[in-house]
């Protein structure tokens, strides 16, 4: 995680310089940038498994993820304003100066395992080992991926993480042209609009972790939680989205992208966390293969937006066909997934 920011903090502060020299430069910049940035969800979910019992997981990742989301907050609102005054150069500067800022209180106060920690007391220490039902720590060998992918739980994470990641970056990197394209709404009203949601998100997200955990410790079992939560994770904003189709005013088209994002933030309790049931000593492992295929399916959102709008001829047919994947996703997971130990 550490050398991860570390390496994306440069990459960003790197960018104007490379995007002034040339354009493979550029690419070379945002490719690193991208290679580091990619630890980050992996190493978030091996260290939630180690450091926080079964029934205090979600609530822990749900808090995390809302920094995530409130990153995307502070981007699209500060980022049109420094651009405007400060230059190209501002956000860039900024936002990599606030990651290694970050990194140094992080390398001197966060251990990989809690047992590693000053600042953690033995109390605390047996609270935390008497709530995870997994073993101890993997001696670092990694599972045969033929092992891994022959599991239908498996492949349920990865459908799940392919969906979440298109709808999630169809949103964030399309939604302000959107705003712009159906109700003519200049670039920099629409990033308001866009940041709305994401700021819902960051509270929607814990109240879906907090939710989670005490479904936990009243009984239910991990299976039914899961399900529950990346159901509603998948089926409101497939929802939302048929409703988006409908909507005549930016206020309206905004409220339904709020809803839509803040449901999907379920997803956090869903699939982002039956890595750690299903594979507790391989959790990183398994969320980088199923992030690799999610990354993947955000880059041809990303990219193929644009050109699918064309294809299906408006931005409507589209958000029907995300719905539509929303739906298919959340049958196979309610199928397949399931809360028990599998590796």
């Amino acid at each position: 995680m550490a050398w991860g920011v570390a390496l994306w903090s440069l990459a960003t502060l790197l960018t104007p310089w490379a995007a002034n020299h040339s354009t493979v430069a550029l690419l070379a910049v945002r490719a690193f940038f991208g290679l580091a940035e990619g630890v980050a969800l992996p190493s978030m979910s091996t260290l939630s498994s180690r450091w926080f019992p079964s029934h205090e997981r979600a609530s822990a990742v749900g808090i995390s993820m809302a920094g995530f989301h409130l990153g995307n907050v502070i981007g699209l609102l500060l980022t049109p304003i420094m651009l405007s005054t400060v230059g190209i150069s501002g956000p860039f500067i900024l936002f990599s100066s606030l990651g290694l800022l970050w990194l140094t209180r992080w390398a001197n106060g966060v251990t990989s395992d809690p047992r590693d920690s000053p600042f953690v007391s033995k109390s605390e220490l047996r609270l935390i080992q008497a709530g995870k039902t997994d073993s101890p720590a993997s001696d670092g060998q990694f599972p045969p991926l033929r092992l891994l992918l022959s599991k239908a739980p498996s492949w349920a994470i990865i459908f799940a993480n392919i969906t979440n990641n298109w709808g999630y970056f169809v949103l964030l990197s399309w939604m302000p042209i959107y705003f712009n394209t159906v109700f003519n709404v200049n670039l920099k009203q629409a990033a308001w609009f866009s940041a709305v949601p994401w700021g819902t998100m960051a509270v929607s997200g814990y109240v879906a972790g907090a939710l989670s955990d005490s479904l936990i410790k009243a009984g239910y079992s991990l299976t039914i939680v899961r399900k529950i939560m990346q159901s509603i994770g998948f089926i409101g904003p497939g929802v939302s989205l048929l409703c988006l189709n409908y909507a005549k005013t930016p206020v309206t088209a905004a409220a339904l992208m709020t809803i839509a994002l803040s449901l999907s933030s379920f997803s956090q309790a869903g699939f982002l966390l039956n890595m750690q049931d299903i594979a507790p000593q391989y959790a990183g492992f398994l969320h980088g293969i199923a992030n690799s295929a999610g990354t993947l399916a955000a880059i041809i959102s990303t990219i193929g937006t644009g050109y699918f709008v064309q294809w299906l001829g408006s931005f409507q047919a589209f958000l029907t066909v995300t719905a539509g994947l929303y739906f298919v996703t959340a049958i196979f997971w309610n199928l397949y997934a399931t809360g028990e130990r599998v590796f």
